[in-house]
């Protein structure tokens, strides 16, 4: 029976390929605590056990993989990065800065006195820094070395055996040390911390799990009593532009809506707006009641691409909305961020903007014309970008120099990585344009990473028992120290010299190691969003910065074994 499957997996491998991302993403779904290994790390694992019965696909098939991946995932990153060059995300990169020299550093320190091959050094730098793209650039520069092609074959599936077992001990280290330990370490309580930045920036005192239990933006209908003899505008600025009234119906009658309104004992108001403003708005009004009926209205919401550079690094209270017109939430690259009054905005922010749907068109203009442009997503994408967009970055990475007599190059990986985030930039600079609709580059990083991972894995199966029997504990436990140390050296800077709020420093730490499990278990110890407000940053530089880590990492262990 297993002869036959065995026999059947040789010669159709790429059963073997679906089979390892089935698994791998089932075994990565499983949660032990805080700690969720993901779909790419369980698919590395299931294909390197299926790998041991000897199956390997053709080289093409894991290449073009990676290169959808790398150039989606510099596509989707594109117009963040670059928003990010500026004075306070350039502060945050510091802690990327850190992170990249340590990492550096330690790798080198590690490859020196255990002699660890180019293939093992760079896969031990990809999973302690949890960066899995660092696999695709590494391979392919390990690729272009002057070596035969049984030493090549084994150093690219050293690559992907150290990344499998350093990025389990970096993960699980990173997501302790930053939602357990160094609160700890700051003599903090992370929750207070954030609840009391929270506030700060203009969030009301809710739950998270209020908040994530019902809608950011609502209507209600209430009876006119303590508000009457006060205008709309009156009130509106009391919602300090939180909410609106929308309808007013007076003695059965529908009144025309105008700031001057004065509302009378016994008027019945639809008003719409943030939740949490009207949580407490039957203190301004009048007792709520249920009875919709004759008041209720459809609504709608559009997207605005932040492009006035009057608001970049302003409050999102600065905007002044036309009264009727509300921000139901901001998107930051590819992460949702607390509408608070008091987040500071980016260049190229996505401004979800929410409305009556019978709002005179003249709002509606005004509001987007305040931001910046329109943002129309269709529902096709503009396959160009992927296409041309890898070939230059084919073109861009087969070019190189010499580094202490040794080739250096980008790579077809950090060639497509660049273009991607030149394309991705462009598309945001004109959003008429058609581009990759976020739904469709979400599946092209997801299959392309994890069909990569796959690939390297089955090829490396027979290969990985060697190395783990080599280096035996050495490797878990660098693994531990690479995630630990850059970590704990952005902790001190960024709280003793950087002087940042405790959840802000922490997102930041999980996003200078581009590990959403960190972000999500700080998220939970926080209980509510503001750690994204320094994950977004970090990320966005780190994501772009690590991958092309790889190729560097390669020619630097080549100098050191030749000293």
């Amino acid at each position: 029976m297993l002869g036959s499957i065995t026999d059947t997996l040789r010669q159709v491998p790429e059963i073997a390929l679906f089979l390892s991302l089935a698994i791998g993403y089932g075994v990565g779904q499983i949660k032990f605590g805080p700690i969720q290994l993901g779909g790419v790390c369980g698919t590395l694992i299931a294909a390197l056990f299926i790998g041991q019965l000897g199956i390997a696909l053709d080289a093409g098939v894991k290449n073009v993989f990676f290169m959808l991946f790398i150039f989606a995932l510099g596509y989707a990153g594109g117009a963040q990065f670059f928003s990010n060059l500026n004075l306070k995300g350039l502060r945050l990169g510091l802690l990327c800065l850190i992170e990249v020299v340590v990492v550096l550093a330690l790798v080198l320190t590690a490859t020196y006195f255990l002699n660890l091959d180019a293939g093992t050094a760079a896969g031990m730098m990809a999973g302690a820094a949890t960066e899995s793209a660092v696999v695709g650039t590494a391979t392919d520069a390990i690729s272009k070395l002057a070596l035969p092609a049984a030493e090549i074959q084994q150093l690219q599936a050293n690559v992907v055996t150290a990344y499998s077992i350093t990025y389990i001990f970096g993960l699980i280290t990173i997501v302790i040390v930053t939602s357990q330990i160094f609160p700890l370490l700051l003599r903090i309580n992370l929750r207070e911390e954030a609840d009391k930045l929270w506030t700060q920036m203009g969030g009301k005192e809710t739950s998270t799990d209020e908040v994530s239990a019902t809608p950011a933006m609502v209507g209600r209908v209430y009876r006119i009593d303590v508000g009457a003899g006060r205008s709309v505008a009156e009130l509106h600025d009391l919602f300090a532009g939180q909410a609106s009234i929308e309808r007013v119906r007076r003695a059965g009658h529908r009144l025309t809506i105008a700031p001057t309104l004065v509302l009378h004992s016994g008027d019945e108001v639809l008003v719409i707006g943030n939740r949490h403003t009207l949580v407490t708005a039957a203190s301004l009004l009048g007792m709520e009641f249920a009875d919709t009926a004759g008041l209720n209205m459809a609504v709608q919401t559009i997207e605005a691409l932040l492009e006035n550079k009057a608001l970049v690094g302003r409050h999102l209270r600065d905007i002044g909305l036309p009264i009727g017109m509300h921000v139901a939430g901001v998107v930051r690259g590819e992460y949702h961020l607390p509408p608070l009054p008091d987040l500071e905005l980016q260049l190229d922010d996505v401004i979800q903007l929410y409305g009556s749907a019978n709002a005179k068109a003249s709002a509606t203009e005004e509001a987007i014309s305040l931001i910046g442009v329109h943002l129309e997503r269709g529902d096709r994408s503009n396959i160009v970008y992927a296409g041309l967009g890898i070939v230059l970055g084919v073109l861009i990475g087969s070019f190189s120099i010499k580094l202490g007599g040794i080739p250096f190059s980008l790579g077809t990986g950090g060639g497509a990585l660049l273009t991607g985030l030149f394309f991705g930039w462009y598309q945001s600079k004109h959003p008429a344009l058609q581009g990759i609709h976020p739904d469709a580059l979400a599946l092209m990083k997801d299959i392309g990473l994890a069909s990569f991972i796959a690939c390297v894995g089955l090829a490396s199966g027979p290969q990985a028992i060697t190395l783990i029997k080599q280096y035996g504990i050495a490797l878990p436990l660098l693994g531990i120290a690479i995630a630990v140390m850059p970590a704990s050296i952005s902790l001190l800077v960024g709280h003793f010299i950087l002087k940042l709020e405790a959840p802000i420093l922490l997102g930041a730490i999980a996003g200078q190691q581009c590990s959403t499990p960190a972000l999500s278990a700080v998220q939970n110890a926080a209980g509510n969003s503001t750690p994204l407000l320094g994950y977004t940053i970090t990320y966005a530089i780190s994501n772009v910065v690590l991958p092309l880590m790889g190729p560097l990492i390669v020619g630097l262990v080549g100098l050191l074994h030749r000293q």
